[in-house]
């Protein structure tokens, strides 16, 4: 089911590219790049399954409610460790997430960049086709690589639920 205009940013209706990801569903591929001492490097799907994972998706760290949501997502998955894996997702460039992350702290969440090839956007349905930005959203995925938890912020400029998706988590750990 394509979501086409389920969102709005800044009130103005968004067109999602890609079909809805749907709980319960084996997650889709993706490919993100991420960028620390060892250089570029990329993370998929397969490199995350094994350990509950959780994904906050964002536009641009750039922007006060994506610092916002990357900052809180970090100080409430910090006592969780190496049990799972944390990603922020976006369109920003993999050197900008770090300059960001580093600048604010940000330890307990990956980094992990979508611009090479928009697999994310695309496979999960989350690309607004307007602005080639992501659309907010979190996931939540079990150590097998299904979906246990989706939601898509309907507002583009409002934050998540950040305690349903740590909800899901914990009930993917339990």
């Amino acid at each position: 089911m394509s979501r086409h205009g389920a969102i709005t940013f800044k009130g103005n209706p968004m067109t999602l590219a890609g079909e809805a990801v749907e709980v319960g569903k084996p997650a889709p591929d993706f490919t993100l790049h991420s960028f620390g001492p060892e250089g570029l490097t990329a993370i998929t799907l397969a490199d995350v399954k094994g350990k509950p994972t959780i994904l906050s998706v964002i536009p641009s760290v750039d922007t006060s409610v994506c610092a916002t949501q990357t900052r809180k997502f970090n100080e409430k998955l910090g006592s969780y460790g190496d049990k799972i894996n944390a990603l922020t997702v976006s369109l920003d460039l993999p050197f900008a997430l770090n300059r960001f992350c580093g600048a604010e702290g940000i330890e307990s969440i990956q980094k992990a960049s979508d611009y090479q090839t928009r697999s994310f956007g695309n496979n999960w349905g989350m690309l607004i086709e307007e602005l080639m930005l992501l659309a907010r959203g979190a996931f939540v995925i079990d150590a097998a690589g299904n979906v246990t938890y989706a939601e898509v912020v309907p507002e583009a400029t409002q934050e998540p639920n950040y305690d349903a998706a740590i909800a899901a988590l914990d009930k993917c750990m339990a």
